[in-house]
């Protein structure tokens, strides 16, 4: 059984300590995010990373706000609504199923999201289904170690097997980014053979 994140803890999604750990701006820009992308921020909560992003990859670009949760997703309508931010689409989903077509964005962004699945293949698959030939996808998990924050270690997934899933999946171009002590990032392309 996966590790769900309640959604009465969402003042846990934005605080000093976090923003300190993993700037948005910052940290969207190490995982190479850039004007014009059009991103599915899956799993996106109160939009932390979303209103960010949509910053990021300006007029030209779009944000999809991806979440099973209706009260996240409200929040996100809110935050979004406050930073006159405009090009957010909010997208109700459910596990497993994006909801947006095929090939449909160019950065897939998945920030602590992969240990609360149920199914990792089947739900990098549906990622993968939404990813534009050429697109990346960009992943922040948390270390698998003991931490004072965070779900339980017996809940996190080993950079080393989610890199192998990737290349099992065929996802090209993997590489690790250095985001401190608390979290790593993957970024992988899906690319033709």
């Amino acid at each position: 059984m996966s590790h769900k994140f309640s959604v009465k803890d969402k003042n846990k999604l934005d605080n000093p300590e976090r923003r300190k750990l993993l700037p948005p701006e910052a940290t969207l820009e190490k995982l190479h995010l850039y004007k014009g992308d059009i991103v599915a921020d899956v799993g996106c909560g109160i939009g932390y990373f979303s209103i960010p992003a949509a910053l990021i990859v300006g007029e030209i670009g779009k944000i999809y706000a991806m979440d099973i949760s209706t009260e996240m997703l409200s929040e996100v309508h809110v935050r979004a609504t406050e930073n006159n931010v405009g090009n957010i689409e909010i997208v109700k989903t459910v596990e497993n199923s994006l909801i947006v077509d095929d090939e449909s964005v160019t950065y897939a962004f998945i920030c602590n999201v992969l240990h609360e699945t149920n199914d990792l293949s089947s739900f990098l698959q549906e990622v993968k289904r939404i990813l534009a030939w050429d697109g990346k996808v960009a992943i922040i998990e948390w270390k698998k170690q003991e931490s004072h924050m965070g779900p339980p270690i017996s809940h996190r997934i080993a950079e080393a097997e989610l890199i192998e899933t990737l290349k099992h999946m065929e996802f090209q171009d993997i590489s690790k980014i250095d985001l401190g002590d608390e979290f790593y990032g993957i970024i992988g392309k899906k690319q033709r053979e």
